[in-house]
């Protein structure tokens, strides 16, 4: 699934499961990928003014960090030694199960982690179009469903959605 997708939006999904994987999340859901996206940053667009920062305080990524702290361990540290070439995009598969079509499954060296219902529909509204596969369709499919926080997690992170939503080219349906 990944044979469109650009190297930085490629590089965007796998950071998210990453994160997922190193949360202990039993799936990859639309806020890591929001996260991902954020921390990728797979575009150039002047409106969306959120920092990684501001979306990881309004995203749980578990506390790992802090709690090896107490035990004078170092997760950066330890990262660099044992995740060498973790996290190139070309190492991971993103794959549709023949068996069960609303399976899709993220597959690394760190390991394999399930999309959610709402990060699959996003990988799905990225690739609705033909051709590549950029960061700034991936934020379109973050978007295009209301009901995945991250518009709340953007808003709240201090973007101007409306101006967002007219940079990227998104179709605005009017409520009649």
């Amino acid at each position: 699934m990944f044979a469109r997708f650009t190297e930085d939006a490629r590089r965007a999904v796998v950071r998210a499961g990453i994160l997922a994987l190193d949360a202990g999340r039993p799936a990859l859901d639309a806020d890591l990928m929001l996260l991902g996206v954020t921390e990728v940053r797979p575009f150039t667009l002047s409106s969306f003014t959120a920092s990684a920062h501001d979306v990881r305080e309004r995203v749980d990524v578990g506390d790992a960090r802090s709690l090896l702290a107490t035990l004078g361990i170092d997760l950066d540290q330890v990262h660099r030694r044992t995740r060498t070439g973790a996290d190139t995009p070309a190492a991971w598969r993103l794959r549709r199960s023949r068996l069960r079509p609303l399976l899709v499954t993220l597959y690394g060296p760190l390991g394999e982690i399930p999309l959610a219902m709402h990060a699959r529909k996003v990988i799905e509204v990225a690739q609705c179009r033909p051709g590549p596969v950029t960061g700034e369709r991936l934020l379109w499919g973050l978007l295009a469903d209301c009901s995945n926080g991250a518009a709340r997690i953007l808003c709240d992170s201090g973007v101007d959605l409306p101006e967002l939503v007219r940079e990227i080219g998104m179709p605005v349906r009017r409520a009649a």
